[in-house]
């Protein structure tokens, strides 16, 4: 069999791996196969998910473990002997490898990527490590000390996590620049993807190559340094420690601390106690709030440790005239956002349902002379959405977003991680009780099913480890206002409730992100947005990079079904905040029924309260995202049926396909990574009795569907299984039974024959046997196949 005969596989097993072992790569240490770098993104249309392909590098060479230097693409002898370049390029930028082949098994196409170089090599001039290694120095410029630092292992453990491609890359181009020299650094990491862990190792390296020696954390929020001490960092034991109470003990080497515990009034700072030069390396996380600006406490903090290297971690970069991220670290060393997050697979996509309100969408302005439940005459003026809850409270309003909560977590799951975000803590308590009085049943059960997690709750501060616990059941729904917004790890977070104003793209990014974590073992592979604030317009803001699934506004009496089923500011620098760091506007809150006062002196409340005003839900509109992340206003059906035509154009194209498929579930699986989903369909449509064939020819070409025992009957009045005899027909009659009950995909895979109703014919082996081999038989199958949809 000559060279052009041979697969992909066998072109790689027999010319390219011993190339590439001959020249000197350990195949079990160096060489990574078939590489999958992305976990394949999840698909949602409607509650039905699925993941897509991976992306996989057909090699990837590591000189060092997590120090990869090139990247291989192979392709058969029919290709060029570059032809898989550009996909090997492609692959490398995002995996940060600077050298690339490419190769057919005549040879190899090698790209320098830092020089541009192109050059045809012979099978046996395939690089050894040593001498690419060597390039890689040159080319870089790299030296000696750099060196040093650059090969400094990660931690690692046995059973310990390794990084994902994207973290290693920004380990991996931090320890670098910080190796060159470079004294501010910015890392921009989505909100889900493993930030602390990223700073971890980059510490972990620094400090133990013996560059850094004096290391720093700064956080503004207490949660955030107990999760990271019990969390990430607990490999550096006790070198570690957390600055408490202003007393600062220098014979640690790794120091975590809220700033508001080393800041304080002119000439009282607690970080005074240390000389300027006491810190070699100062990492600063959440880098996008007070850092960022010049007179903050911060930068008061940052100012004086001016000689140390700073690290800024953020998923939201800001720039605006008070505050720039890029301004005092520079552009970002390295960037993956939350929609790069979605589409590689390793964040969760989300659906929205936006509720549109008719007091929010029309206003509401009170008759003349009007008063409120506490007899104080309401300003004449109009009220609408962004005074609601903080100028004007209606308390009907407040029942029907309880009541749309609580009903979508009875049309879903009840259990469901929940986090309501209000306007302010007094607006938070109200929800409480609303929410309440909508679960009393379960609430009875458990007075920890409905927690206010507020600045000022201490009860409720008590309870939110619980909350971020994927194995604590209670809380299951968290009212909050602004505490939660960032740096709570709730990965079991299914609901998000937008029931706050927002206008800061910064904190609209931080509060979605409480949702995007994924947790497939315990069925969290998508969360849910529902906006009463039409916060949700921000989703189109090219500022934003995620990709929505659906959005539904719902209108009058619509039910809150699974979607799918057809003067705000930045945050606060914390200046002002407390303990906890974080400063949450209690607008006032009171315990009792009297509104309170304005400080000025004038009688007249903060809130004016009216219980007498009707609040309704007044539209409705679906939008779809299509495979390019943009919204669409169509319905699930006609997204499934553009994605299709546009595929296959006429029935006849994609009759021909499926004919010629040797696996009709390849073209399903096609179809999938461009979104459509079939079952979800199926669902929708109550159409549960067809199978893919029918579904598509139905949705897309408007034909009268069969359903497969229909097809199955049809098989068996053509006589078809009597061209076979005694094993074969009973196996080709089972399979036809298979069929009919569970569909195509299930009789394509030899395993079928391993189940119950085919054991009782005889094993496996017996049975390719009686069709003279797994050729014949799976040729069998594939006949079978184009009899079921003959006609």
């Amino acid at each position: 069999m000559g060279k052009r005969q041979l697969s992909e596989e066998d072109i790689k097993a027999r010319y390219i791996t011993p190339a590439i072992t001959n020249a000197g790569w350990d195949i079990k240490k160096q060489v990574r196969l078939e590489y999958a770098f992305t976990a394949g993104r999840i698909i949602l249309r409607g509650n039905i998910t699925a993941r897509g392909k991976q992306k996989r590098a057909d090699y990837v060479l590591f000189y060092k473990n997590n120090f990869p230097l090139a990247i291989v693409e192979a392709k058969d002898n029919n290709h060029a002997v570059g032809a898989g370049l550009q996909q090997a390029i492609d692959y490398a930028k995002a995996l940060d490898i600077d050298y690339v082949y490419a190769s057919n098994g005549d040879g190899f196409v090698e790209q320098n990527l830092i020089t541009g170089e192109v050059k045809q090599l012979a099978l046996a001039a395939f690089p050894s490590p040593e001498d690419l290694y060597k390039r890689y120095r040159i080319d870089k410029g790299i030296s000696v000390a750099e060196e040093k630092v650059m090969l400094e292992p990660y931690y690692y453990i046995p059973n310990y996590k390794t990084p994902r491609y994207y973290q290693r890359v920004a380990i991996n181009r931090t320890v670098d620049a910080v190796a060159k020299g470079r004294e501010r650094i910015l890392v921009v990491s989505a909100t889900g993807t493993g930030k602390t862990y990223m700073t971890f190792q980059i510490i972990y390296r620094l400090w133990k190559s013996g560059l850094k020696k004096k290391i720093l954390f700064l956080a503004d929020r207490n949660v955030l340094i107990d999760q990271t001490i019990s969390g990430d960092f607990k490999p550096f034991g006790g070198k570690m420690t957390k600055v408490q109470n202003r007393n600062l003990d220098s014979s640690y080497e790794i120091y975590l601390a809220l700033y508001q515990q080393l800041a304080g009034d002119d000439g009282e700072e607690a970080f005074l106690q240390f000389k300027p030069n006491f810190f070699d390396l100062i990492v600063i996380d959440e880098c996008h709030r007070g850092s960022a600006k010049e007179e903050s406490a911060w930068r008061k903090i940052l100012d004086y440790f001016s000689s140390a290297t700073h690290v800024g971690c953020t998923a939201t970069p800001i720039e605006t005239k008070e505050a720039s991220s890029s301004t005092y670290f520079g552009e970002p060393i390295y960037e993956y956002s939350l929609k790069q997050g979605i589409d590689d697979g390793f964040l969760a996509p989300y659906k929205v349902i936006r509720i549109g309100l008719d007091r929010d969408l029309e206003g509401y302005r009170p008759e003349a002379g009007k008063v409120d439940k506490h007899g104080y005459e309401i300003e004449d003026r109009e009220y609408n959405a962004k005074d609601f809850d903080r100028k004007l409270v209606i308390d009907d309003r407040t029942r029907v977003v309880a009541s749309k909560i609580t009903e979508f977590l009875k049309k879903t799951d009840r259990f469901s991680k929940t986090i309501v975000f209000c306007v302010d803590i007094e607006h938070a308590e109200r929800m409480r009780q609303a929410l309440i009085n909508e679960n009393k049943d379960l609430y009875t059960q458990n007075d920890r099913y409905i927690m206010r997690i507020t600045g000022d709750n201490d009860i409720g501060k008590a309870q939110l480890e619980n909350f971020i616990d994927e194995e604590s059941t209670y809380p299951v729904i968290a009212i909050t206002s602004k505490l939660m917004t960032t740096g709570v790890d709730a990965k079991m977070c299914k609901l998000i409730v937008l029931e706050n104003n927002i206008n800061s793209m910064t904190e609209f990014k931080q509060i979605i992100g409480r949702g995007t974590r994924l947790l497939e073992d315990y069925g969290k592979t998508y969360f849910s947005i529902m906006d009463f604030r039409n916060a949700s317009r921000l989703f189109a803001d090219p500022a934003f990079d995620g990709e929505p699934e659906v959005v539904i506004d719902l209108g009058p009496g619509d039910p809150v079904d699974d979607p799918g089923t057809e003067d705000e500011t930045e945050y606060d620098s914390g200046q002002d905040a407390g303990n906890d760091g974080f400063k949450e506007d209690p607008a006032g809150y009171s315990t009792g029924d009297t509104p309170p006062f304005n400080d000025d002196g004038d009688d007249k409340p903060r809130k004016y309260y009216v219980g007498d005003v009707v609040v309704k839900v007044l539209s409705e509109r679906i939008q779809y995202v299509d495979k390019d992340g943009k919204l669409i206003t169509e319905s699930l059906i006609d997204y499934t049926r553009k994605n299709i035509l546009q595929q296959y154009a006429r029935l006849d194209q994609f009759l021909r396909s499926w004919t010629a498929a040797e696996k009709k579930q390849a073209i399903i699986d096609e179809l999938q990574d461009d979104g459509v989903l079939l079952e979800a369909v199926r669902q929708e449509l109550g159409k549960t009795e067809l199978d893919d064939f029918d579904l598509i020819c139905h949705i897309a070409y408007d034909k009268k569907p069969l359903t497969k025992q229909e097809r199955a009957a049809n098989v068996k009045k053509r006589h078809y299984l009597y061209k076979y005899s005694d094993v074969a027909e009973q196996v080709i009659a089972a399979l036809l039974d298979k069929y009919a009950n569970d569909g195509i995909k299930e009789i394509e895979e030899t395993k079928v024959l391993q189940l119950e109703e085919f054991a009782k014919i005889g094993s496996p082996m017996k049975i390719v046997k009686a069709f003279g081999g797994k050729e014949a038989y799976q040729k069998a199958v594939q006949e079978l196949e184009n009899e079921i949809y003959y006609a």
